[in-house]
């Protein structure tokens, strides 16, 4: 699935429920070269409101589990 504004694959629903670690950062960059930074964030952490193409964030509980289906932005 692409966007008009970012080319390439923008979610990662398969990624819901799964371990956040390095295995999906290279899943995600793999399937949208156009991804140059993933970052874990802790649920409920503060982020900033940007929209970024090359941006996506893994939001992650006290277990390191993704808790939300990865986009990006």
């Amino acid at each position: 699935m692409a966007s008009i504004l970012c080319p390439g694959k923008i979610s990662w629903p398969e990624l819901f429920g799964r371990k956040g670690d390095e295995r999906a950062i290279t899943i995600i960059q793999m399937e949208n070269h156009m991804v140059t930074a993933v970052f874990l964030v802790p649920e409920g952490s503060a982020v900033t409101d940007d929209f970024r193409c090359n941006r996506v964030r893994l939001w992650i509980n006290h277990q390191n589990i993704i808790v939300r289906v990865p986009i990006i932005g």
